[in-house]
């Protein structure tokens, strides 16, 4: 459609006019003190280490599907429950199950050597006899289409890329292509097998896990991680200019779907039609250990930081904490979340994610609609004893949440130290004596405090644009 000159001057009149009033809405003094009294109490409380010591005692590993997942959802329901928590309640998902097995990697040739090394989530096994075979080694996928299928057809192709240690774990995303798609991509140029570096950070004799994916279509391959000594010490054979040949066997399986839930408590508002705030965690963890900061404090972190939020009082939204089901294997709960909770999806005006381990906090980002700039420096100024650095505007929630974003729905983020969580992250060094009570505190502190003000019902935060429009 087009406008005339007098209508396109009317617009934008109007456009001005409502970007000069969401500039000026901002939060009421009493709701910034009741965010600093919610900030001030996390950082003396410690009810959320006692919830994650809990989880990482009573229930343990919990992968998908497994019975520790089962446990980990009724764990979940009876300790919202405990907490005082309204409208606790299990949303049935269905998730995948997968078995990690057995696995077993060596060298025999130049210098045979035993190696450390976890199957990839996800992994087919090798036949029984196993498979062996020279090595071929490359950097990245690129790099793999550049060996080509000559160089590549009969080997073991071993990805040796090493994941850059930086503060913002910007380096997890350049690194972790090898591991979901390696495979595949190898098995097109006819490897018959596949080795990558861990994605991580530490120099450990500890692999790490995590989840790779086949093309639905095509040879599947067996993708073991190994642990970065271990890759360091391919690494110089294959320096030595000799043929290295390895044998690798591993006994992974994929069993039938099983139902899992996304567990849920609220805090309800006590506003006229309420809106919903979400403050997510990932109940979920891979099978090597406690899954202490991936994402057991995350879910310590929201349930006890909405406790201090309730406790300040006169939130006009409802706080829904929500513990969701298969973040590390198919992001089933936060896609089933976001499906199930469509017709609502105008009623949520925030969303809220906790996972990257209990570290220093450093920063704050945001998702908010056009034109709310005014509102990042009242928010910063309860953040101060914490964190005083903006990342920007740019964030579209944590993977659960994600969904939500793309619906439209605002997102807040604590930014936290991505350096000590690489070194742990889907290792079996993620255990419950690696978390810092002090720093667990700040997180929760720091979420206290947003949501406070994300769900005081002073503001509105805007919509992300694709999204639903808000309703009010």
């Amino acid at each position: 459609m087009r406008l005339g000159l007098a209508a396109a001057a009317g617009m934008l009149v109007l456009s001005a006019c409502a970007c000069a009033a969401f500039a000026a809405e901002t939060f009421s003094p009493a709701t910034l003190a009741r965010a600093r009294a919610a900030r001030d109490a996390g950082l003396r409380d410690d009810v959320g280490y006692d919830v994650l010591r809990a989880l990482c005692t009573e229930v343990g590993p919990r992968p998908a599907g497994s019975a520790g997942d089962r446990r980990a959802v009724a764990w979940a329901l009876a300790t919202l429950e405990r907490l005082g928590f309204a409208n606790v309640r299990a949303e049935s998902v269905t998730v995948p199950h997968w078995e990690r097995g057995e696995c077993r990697v060596e060298i025999t040739a130049p210098w045979p050597q035993p190696m450390v090394a976890v199957a990839l989530g996800g992994s087919v096994a090798t036949p029984a006899s196993g498979v062996e075979a020279e090595v071929v080694a490359a950097q990245s996928l690129d790099d793999l289409k550049s060996l080509g299928e000559a160089r590549v057809r009969g080997k073991i192709v071993f990805f040796r890329g090493r994941m850059e240690r930086v503060r913002t774990g910007a380096g997890y995303g350049v690194a972790v292509a090898v591991r979901g798609r390696g495979a595949a991509e190898a098995a097109k140029l006819g490897a018959v097998g596949v080795v990558i570096r861990s994605v991580g950070t530490d120099s450990n004799r500890e692999p790490h896990a995590g989840a790779m994916r086949y093309d639905s279509t095509g040879t599947r391959i067996a993708a073991l991680a190994l642990s970065a000594p271990d890759a360091d010490l391919l690494d110089r054979q294959l320096a030595s200019g000799r043929p290295v040949r390895m044998r690798m066997s591993n006994t992974s399986r994929s069993l039938p779907e099983e139902r899992s839930a996304n567990v849920i408590g609220e805090i309800p508002g006590r506003g006229p039609a309420p809106g919903i705030v979400v403050a997510g965690g990932h109940l979920d963890s891979w099978d090597l250990a406690q899954g202490a900061h991936d994402d057991g404090a995350g879910v310590a972190t929201m349930i006890a930081a909405a406790k201090l939020a309730a406790a300040q009082g006169a939130l006009r939204h409802t706080i829904r904490v929500v513990l969701f089901a298969n973040e590390e294997f198919g992001l089933s709960g936060g896609r089933g979340y976001a499906e199930r909770h469509a017709a609502e999806m105008d009623r949520h005006v925030a969303a809220m994610e906790s996972d990257l381990g209990a570290f220093d906090v450093w920063g704050l980002a945001t998702g908010f609609g056009p034109g709310r700039e005014a509102l990042v420096e009242p928010i910063l100024s309860v953040l101060a004893p914490i964190c005083t650095e903006y990342v920007g505007n740019g964030t579209r929630g944590g993977a659960d949440t994600g969904p939500l974003s793309s619906r439209g729905v605002p997102a807040f983020e604590l930014s936290t130290d991505a350096r000590p969580y690489f070194d742990l992250h889907h290792s079996a060094n993620d255990t419950f004596d690696k978390v810092d009570p002090a720093l667990l505190r700040e997180n929760i502190a720091g979420y206290a405090a947003l949501l406070v003000l994300a769900a005081s019902g002073d503001v509105d935060f805007g919509r992300l644009p694709g999204g639903a429009p808000r309703g009010r």
